[in-house]
């Protein structure tokens, strides 16, 4: 069986590790829900890991405007009740609102969790992958603080340090490792459906992101944030055109649309 490096290297064998687990999970979840189960198959993949699971995931790293969200969570009691209250966890992109906002409220209440906001003029300045790596490492970090308190003695420090890097697993959703970050990780490709953590993350990551985006809405009603949330789809760069930038626009994203107005321009 093929063992996973802090490095982040990912394999299909995982599927048939869950398979081979799920009656093992049911066990040790104690649930009623059958081995099919969506979110039982979530919380098995963590429980693989056989570590101190957190995970973590971004939103908003493809929007032309806002600044970009990551949240990292840490399940670290789990019981019957609360698999069952997450019966519904899944991928954010592939829940409607209503039910984020649900999901929401019950990740926050039974959950080591933390959501970071990289704003719009650092991801101008470091870019938008830096941006989102930025944001999932400082809500990580969060997260690891809030388990592991730092000790009033300095002495006591690198103890604390030791026992949190030989505890701790950190599954990070997509292709991409956190640089420079002494702890074991691993990236999990689409992750936020895999992974009973990153599926969390992700729903804080984006009922956080939304509730922002609204609250610019009110600002700059023109862009109709309150719809597109800042993603740059036909309506949202027509406004643009119409309005012009806002304080709160990517103009990295909008250098290839400009290039090509002004192009048309020439004509």
């Amino acid at each position: 069986m093929e063992t996973y490096n802090r490095f982040g290297h990912d394999s299909s064998e995982d599927v048939e590790r869950i398979e081979k687990n799920n009656n093992k999970t049911k066990k040790r979840l104690k649930t009623t829900l059958t081995v099919d189960s969506r979110v039982v198959q979530l919380f098995t993949f963590d429980l693989n890991q056989k570590r101190i699971v957190i995970g973590t995931d971004e939103a908003g790293r493809g929007c032309g405007a806002g600044g970009v969200f990551a949240s990292a969570v840490c399940f670290n009691h789990r019981s019957k009740e609360l698999v069952e209250k997450l019966v519904d966890l899944n991928d954010s992109k592939k829940l409607s609102a209503k039910k984020r906002e649900e999901l929401y409220d019950i990740i926050k209440e039974n959950s080591v969790n933390s959501t970071v906001c990289i704003e719009v003029d650092e991801i101008e300045r470091i870019n938008i992958l830096n941006a989102s790596l930025k944001a999932m490492r400082l809500a990580i970090e969060d997260v690891i603080n809030q388990l592991y308190p730092l000790p009033d003695e300095k002495d006591k420090l690198i103890a604390r340090n030791m026992l949190a890097r030989s505890e701790l697993m950190i599954l990070i959703d997509g292709n991409k490792r956190i640089w420079d970050f002494d702890y074991s990780q691993r990236y999990v490709v689409k992750g936020d459906s895999r992974s009973a953590s990153i599926a969390a993350a992700s729903i804080l990551a984006k009922v956080s992101r939304d509730r922002y985006m609204l609250k610019l809405d009110q600002e700059f009603p023109e862009y109709n944030w309150k719809e597109n949330a800042g993603y740059l789809t036909k309506e949202h760069m027509a406004l643009i055109d119409k309005y012009g930038l806002c304080k709160y626009h990517r103009p990295s994203y909008l250098q290839k649309h400009f290039a090509k107005q002004e192009q048309l321009t020439l004509f």
